[in-house]
């Protein structure tokens, strides 16, 4: 049985990033898109990621095109068109899948552990996941729920 530090997600230039590395973090994992209604929650995501990154917070965002073809930008400008357009800082990964066939490795195992209110299957961009500092999910929630709204759960995770 995998653990969420066996696994990989690629950065948009090819480069792996091992959840191992991650060890003793706190991880936000949302699946973004640039163009999707809900693309203000990058600034939120960021707030937390400028707040709460030296206490150990990671934000991880997993662009997905799989929701109403909303995210347009390929892996070698989406890092470019989230700064300029939200100010993003926190890593940002390859284009994935979170559903189907192609579904990415760390989104086929949070979606296993953290089945949300009509099973397993994301509903649409900007679906939150966080795990704790064991590398064990803890909380999913919906793509409507700001990232401001996550802050106690994440204090909480985080120990202060």
């Amino acid at each position: 049985m995998d653990t969420f530090y066996d696994l990989n997600a690629n950065k948009p230039n090819g480069e792996k990033l091992p959840m191992d590395d991650l060890r003793g973090k706190v991880v936000l994992i949302v699946n973004t898109a640039t163009k999707c209604g809900l693309a203000p929650q990058f600034e939120g995501l960021e707030l937390l990621h400028q707040k709460y990154s030296p206490q150990g917070l990671v934000v991880l965002g997993f662009p997905c095109d799989q929701f109403a073809n909303q995210e347009p930008e390929t892996n070698a400008s989406m890092e470019s068109a989230c700064q300029i357009n939200h100010g993003v800082t926190f890593q940002l990964l390859e284009k994935s899948d979170v559903n189907g066939e192609n579904t990415n490795p760390v989104f086929r195992y949070l979606k296993k552990e953290l089945s949300g209110f009509l099973g397993s299957r994301i509903k649409w961009n900007f679906t939150k996941f966080l795990v704790d500092k064991n590398g064990k999910p803890v909380k999913r929630f919906a793509p409507i729920t700001k990232p401001a709204t996550l802050e106690p759960t994440i204090r909480k995770l985080l120990g202060i």
